[in-house]
């Protein structure tokens, strides 16, 4: 966009591209550090189900 706001259309090196692109997106380590990436573990309740006896292999 430019200072009116119409857009115009810009010729770049894919290298020049691909690094505004890397850069422009926050790294995993900083969306996993960021309020983004954090949230409620959830947990369904547990069964009532036992666990089955094994017999041992001779």
């Amino acid at each position: 966009m430019t200072r009116r706001g119409a857009e115009a259309a810009v010729l770049m090196s894919v290298q020049e591209w691909r690094r505004l692109q890397s850069a422009a997106r926050p790294s995993l380590k900083q969306l996993l550090l960021s309020d983004l990436g954090r949230s409620e573990l959830i947990v369904p309740p547990r069964g009532r189900a036992k666990r089955r006896h094994v017999e041992p292999l001779l």
